[in-house]
């Protein structure tokens, strides 16, 4: 039996109570994660936003030690991968990963603290 070795640089949470908001070029949109790490995050979105668009993103991380109080992380990335989710011949949604290619190193360290704590 093979075994499989984890290729991601940061560990990768599956969460979806992490709110988002996403905007572009044209776009505009609030959804929730999917999952997330220090060096992207997965989410669905209702319109499509095409591959390498650049987006601006606001993370709103539960925070267990104030909940009133989320912590709130604005990090800029870039759309690596998107795909439709049809149903009944339909599309339902869109699912997009998106990189986060300028990550400040003290919003970095907030991430994996967050995802170290929630893990």
């Amino acid at each position: 039996m093979v075994k499989k070795t984890e290729r991601r640089k940061y560990p990768r949470i599956k969460r979806g109570d992490i709110s988002i908001k996403l905007s572009g070029e044209g776009f505009d949109t609030i959804t929730q994660s999917l999952d997330v790490s220090a060096s992207g995050l997965y989410c669905k979105v209702s319109e499509r936003i095409p591959l390498m668009s650049r987006v601006q993103i606001v993370l709103s991380l539960p925070n267990d030690k104030i909940p009133s109080s989320p912590i709130v992380l604005k990090v800029d990335g870039v759309v690596v991968r998107e795909h439709s989710v049809v149903k009944d011949g339909r599309v339902e949604h869109y699912d997009l990963a998106i990189f986060f290619d300028a990550l400040e190193e003290s919003k970095k360290k907030k991430l994996v603290r967050y995802i170290e704590n929630n893990a």
